[in-house]
């Protein structure tokens, strides 16, 4: 049996133990409440156990994550240098626009998230999917932060850290400072004044209460933060100001695709960005690889002589085999030469179907779970609206124990995600950690749960 699985029955054993299980539900309940750790109008978690890694566990999620991460950083630096490249992201035109307008600084992913399913097998060996780069407005980092304190102060995590020494991963709001104030200092050009920052989405979204957390905690660095929608934003006499209040360091967390549906090219922000009045993060240009296009190029048969042997095989292990829906002859993931739609057809129950630039599990078709004449219905439409179709990633699972209504722990079985969190482009710590009894993991979507991760390593 390996460490980690000893490791998970331990904590289940004690979930079984006195009244360990029902004072730890009691305490997590008002306790997510009391701290924000609210979705809407939902609490992020509904579960007892945090996820349990083994420090090489997390060794290896790391080390594959950064590799990955390098191919992505190659291929964005190939596109903003090549429109046909590009082009196989489908930006729009306005997107296409927008890439263009220089952030001041380096990087385009100051932030980001790289979302995946790590399955340990039950002969130890390692597999690691990915399968989205949030690359724009990552949740989670404040979320994941907080319900790791949450969970450490409960009497199961206390009673478990007597036989484990336990390691947390709570680093996203200390690495987001840190990345928000890298790209401020590079774009100012010194060091001598702090930002006046401003966290931008429309009011009421699920994830105010993250905002929130990200305030307080900036002002412990003595940075006053503003949140606001922006239908309250304005520029003029060259500031940019947010509910009244002059910013020059936009946390973007609304969408590109909804500000331009919006406004398309005319609102402050973009105003400010060309007459180089502020520091945004993450910059437009980031949508190259928070397309779900992204994922087609990396894995494409005609990009390889973008990379390296050793990405190239790392792209085989971790990246599904992805393709832009269009009618082309490519090859399929045992290597062979097809017609994209009508082997796509024929391969339903292998293949998953999503748009390029949605969010929120929207428009996402499940192959193995949908009807064929739907199925194909599908297919003909992502020729004039931009999707992909993925291959079958191998889902994680995992038993979790949970507060019955009658009072009793239920263990059952829920899919997994862990999404390592990115930050300054090269860096790759903490991650956020997603539940869910459908297919369909997703949190905004209306399901599933969050939990914290640690690392674990027997006393």
């Amino acid at each position: 049996m390996s460490q980690r699985k000893k490791a998970i029955d331990t904590y289940h054993e004690l979930c079984a133990t006195g009244t360990l299980a029902q004072d730890s539900w009691d305490y997590l309940l008002p306790g997510l409440r009391a701290r924000g750790l609210i979705f809407g109008d939902r609490p992020l978690t509904t579960v007892l156990r945090p996820l349990l890694y083994t420090g090489m566990d997390w060794h290896y999620v790391r080390w594959r994550s950064t590799v990955i991460l390098g191919v992505f950083r190659k291929l964005a630096d190939a596109m903003l240098g090549d429109p046909d490249l590009r082009a196989q992201v489908y930006l729009t035109e306005d997107e296409e626009e927008l890439v263009q307008i220089p952030a001041g600084f380096r990087t385009i992913l100051p932030t980001a998230r790289l979302d995946s399913f790590f399955t340990i097998l039950d002969d130890g060996r390692y597999h690691l999917n990915y399968v989205e780069l949030n690359g724009e407005s990552p949740a989670s980092m404040a979320y994941s932060d907080v319900l790791t304190e949450l969970f450490s102060e409960t009497p199961l995590m206390q009673a478990f850290s007597e036989h484990y020494h336990v390691d947390t991963l709570a680093t996203g709001r200390r690495n987001a400072v840190d990345a928000l104030l890298r790209v401020y200092f590079q774009w100012r050009g010194n060091r001598n004044k702090l930002p006046d920052m401003v966290i931008v989405d429309w009011e009421g979204v699920p994830t105010t209460t993250e905002f929130h957390l990200f305030v307080a905690y900036f002002a412990r660095y003595g940075i006053h933060v503003t949140i606001c929608d922006p239908n309250d934003m304005e520029f003029r006499e060259g500031m940019l100001y947010a509910g009244g209040r002059a910013v020059d360091l936009v946390y973007k967390r609304v969408l590109t695709t909804e500000l331009l549906q919006r406004f398309g090219l005319d609102h402050p922000i973009i105003h400010a960005l060309r007459a180089g009045a502020i520091c945004m993060a993450n910059p437009f240009a980031c949508k190259m690889v928070h397309k779900k296009a992204s994922f087609a190029v990396a894995s494409d048969e005609r990009n390889a002589y973008l990379f390296t042997p050793e990405e190239q095989e790392a792209v085989r292990q971790h990246i599904p085999w992805t393709r832009m829906i269009e009618e082309r002859r490519t090859i399929d993931p045992t290597g062979q030469p097809i017609e994209l739609l009508p082997w796509a057809s024929e391969n339903r129950e292998q293949l998953v179907l999503k748009p390029n630039d949605e969010y929120g599990g929207k428009g996402v078709l499940i192959g193995w779970e949908t009807e064929q004449d739907v199925w194909d219905h599908a297919l003909q439409e992502a020729l004039t609206e931009p999707s992909i179709v993925q291959a079958r990633a191998v889902i994680a699972y995992e038993d979790f124990p949970s507060m019955a209504p009658n009072g009793t722990v239920d263990i059952s079985r829920r899919l997994v995600d862990s999404d390592p969190f990115i930050f300054n482009g090269d860096m790759v710590d903490g991650c956020l950690v997603r539940l869910s009894k459908v297919t369909l993991l997703n949190v905004t979507a209306g399901g599933g749960s969050v939990i914290p991760a640690f690392i674990v390593d027997p006393r």
